[in-house]
């Protein structure tokens, strides 16, 4: 579905559609589905440039990006992600927010400051075309992560992950919603926390990572994040 809406009916209606979140699993569904609709328009990522990334030309220039997240995406260190197979337009947008200092981080921030637009798209290709590495996950956590994952919190007004990230955690493209699946748990963590303290705000005017993750306890978030370490 193809929504397109002026500026005062998005601030209008995503209340709205946050409420509605919380009144039964299709509904969570439609209004997410409608909440990634309405925020990716309201935030222009490099598609909109019209720039096709060159995933050739990006392998020329992953060498500095390797040192950290590997030539081929998987990175070793669980504190760093692993980028193979990740939706190319989710890495674009990630590059420009650290470029514009939308999303903070002292290693990323100086890597992208001398990137261009065609640079970050030939970088997003090169690392989505890889395979992802599979990895395991804590049995111990993983039951109550997986539940969380795909049905949420009722009671605690928890919304499911796999309304915008998917059954297998591969993301939402063309929302430049992140794949999930095999990123290292720790990195995961890490990265629900910055969203809950308010850390990290790229979830941009919708605040829909900010909103999940201040509910959630931190035995949650680490659940979760161990489940998601497991898909593939």
């Amino acid at each position: 579905m193809s929504v397109i809406l002026n500026t005062a009916t998005k601030s209008n209606l995503l209340p709205a559609l946050m409420l509605r979140l919380f009144h039964g699993w299709k509904a969570a569904l439609n209004a997410l589905s409608l909440l990634a609709a309405v925020t990716f328009l309201a935030a222009p990522t490099l598609a909109d440039s019209g720039l096709t990334g060159d995933a050739d030309a990006g392998a020329n220039k992953a060498g500095t990006c390797a040192a950290c997240h590997g030539m081929d995406g998987n990175s070793v260190n669980p504190q760093w992600p692993s980028l193979a197979g990740q939706n190319a337009p989710y890495i674009a947008a990630t590059l420009q927010a650290f470029k514009d200092g939308t999303r903070s981080d002292v290693l990323m921030g100086a890597q992208a400051a001398g990137l261009s637009e065609q640079d970050m798209a030939d970088l997003a290709a090169y690392f989505a075309a890889q395979t992802p590495a599979r990895r395991t996950a804590d049995p111990v956590l993983a039951e109550a992560g997986g539940r969380l994952y795909r049905g949420g919190d009722m009671e605690t007004e928890i919304s499911a992950c796999i309304a915008c990230h998917g059954p297998t955690g591969r993301g939402n493209a063309p929302a430049a919603y992140p794949a999930l699946a095999g990123q290292h748990a720790a990195y995961s963590v890490k990265q629900l926390n910055d969203y809950k303290s308010g850390t990290r705000k790229s979830d941009g005017d919708s605040q829909i990572m900010r909103n999940i993750t201040a509910r959630l306890s931190q035995d949650e978030i680490e659940a979760v994040a161990a489940y998601m370490q497991g898909l593939h």
